[in-house]
């Protein structure tokens, strides 16, 4: 039997215990390093205390952000969501196959047959998503949502209530619309500013996924902004200026539903995705938005300003093709079957505007590929002053244009 110094033997163990300390803790650290996952304290985290503010016991900063990200999120639909509504049309099919010698979906589908039995009697055809904006029950959607003339709109709130819906106004040059149900006291979506959102923000979206998913939220961020697309649906196409690009899942049924900020606040209305990609949906910035409710509660209606004229936008191919001295602005010219350039009686003809004039700029706004003169000019009112830039014959001019109210068929 062995004989140890009790000096040494007392020795030997602080020299073990040391070792064991400076192996456990390089292991730690390696295997922290090579798990990825794994957070495991390092050798310094035992020498001093952590310098991270705000955290928990593991020091994770991490998991810090994922919480606080994840707390704000859940905020913001327990905020948002009580005013989220689903907007659905009701229509009499008997009246409309009374119209149509044949059922109208045979051949896309490639099934069924002119002779099977009609369907009759109201049924729901589409459906969409909406939000509230006054306690009254005024309402913002997309203006393709209730695009179906000949059908009866109804809302169902997120309490389970269910409303008649009047359609209240449709915006001549953007695709927004304003419904109204009567009720009273009901929760409001607070609307925020679009102007300064930034790409990379976090945002959220609620709506009713293919009209059967009530209030599905999604989350994404900000993939891009100021786009121009040409939306096509309901049997028409809308050219939108100035939208937000989200990489958040928007699917058929979210359309007039709100794009949200980690505030709570609605930046956006969702209204299209481009089917050729992944993951890329489009929402109407809702400083446009305001504009339409402003104008609905002043005037019960949609009022925007308008130039009078018809136009082309000159692009640098436009300037080859016609020897243009310029490869930017609007070509002034007839439009389709011969209609006049210039609006008879129009703020244009009133500035002295003729065809194949080009306007170069407004209030100093350069019209080109990302600044059309309609998106420049909605941002104004009717009865605004505008200084207008315009090439004719060759020789540039100014000159100032009152702008007039929109009315059908004018531009």
């Amino acid at each position: 039997m062995l004989d140890f110094n009790k000096k040494s033997f007392k020795s030997y163990i602080i020299i073990s215990i040391v070792i064991s300390f400076l192996i456990g803790g390089i292991s730690g650290a390696f295997f922290g390093m090579i798990g990825g996952s794994l957070i495991t304290p390092s050798i310094k985290d035992f020498l001093r205390l952590p310098t991270i503010s705000n955290s928990d016991n593991t020091g994770s900063t991490i998991k810090n952000v994922t919480v606080k990200e994840e707390s704000a999120t859940i905020d913001v639909v327990n905020k948002v969501s009580p005013a989220v509504v689903s907007i659905v049309a009701t229509q009499d099919l008997s009246k409309l196959y009374q119209q149509n010698s044949f059922y109208p979906f045979n051949d896309f589908f490639g099934f069924g047959s002119p002779n099977q039995q009609q369907p009759s009697g109201k049924q729901e055809v589409s459906s969409g998503t909406g939000f509230i904006v006054s306690p009254d029950g005024m309402i913002v959607t997309n203006k393709h949502v209730v695009s179906i003339s000949d059908a009866e709109y109804s809302v169902l709130t997120n309490d389970g209530n269910r409303y008649d819906a009047k359609i209240v106004a449709t915006d001549p040059l953007n695709d927004v619309a304003v419904l109204d149900i009567d009720a009273n006291n009901l929760p409001i979506a607070t609307l925020g500013d679009s102007d300064g959102i930034q790409i990379g923000q976090t945002v959220i979206t609620i709506g009713n996924s293919l009209g059967e998913y009530t209030n599905t939220v999604t989350k994404g961020v900000i993939s891009g902004i100021d786009r121009t697309i040409t939306a096509s649906g309901q049997n028409s196409s809308e050219t939108l200026e100035g939208v937000i690009q989200t990489d958040a899942s928007i699917n058929p049924g979210n359309s007039g539903g709100p794009l949200i900020d980690l505030d709570g606040s609605v930046i956006g209305i969702n209204t299209a995705i481009d089917q050729q990609g992944e993951s890329i949906g489009f929402a109407i910035p809702i400083n446009e938005v305001k504009t339409v409710v402003d104008s609905v509660n002043k005037y019960g209606k949609v009022v925007r300003p308008v130039l009078g004229v018809r136009y082309i936008l000159v692009t640098p191919a436009l300037k080859e093709q016609n020897n243009l001295s310029v490869d930017y602005g609007a070509l002034v010219v007839k439009g389709q079957s011969g209609a006049l350039a210039v609006v008879l009686g129009s703020a244009a003809d009133k500035a002295g505007i003729e065809e194949n004039d080009i306007i170069l700029e407004i209030d100093g706004q350069k019209i080109d590929q990302n600044h059309s003169l309609a998106g420049i000019i909605r941002k104004y009112k009717p009865g605004d002053a505008v200084t207008l830039k315009i090439l004719h014959d060759g020789k540039e001019k100014t000159a100032q244009a009152t702008l007039m109210e929109y009315q059908e068929n004018s531009s």
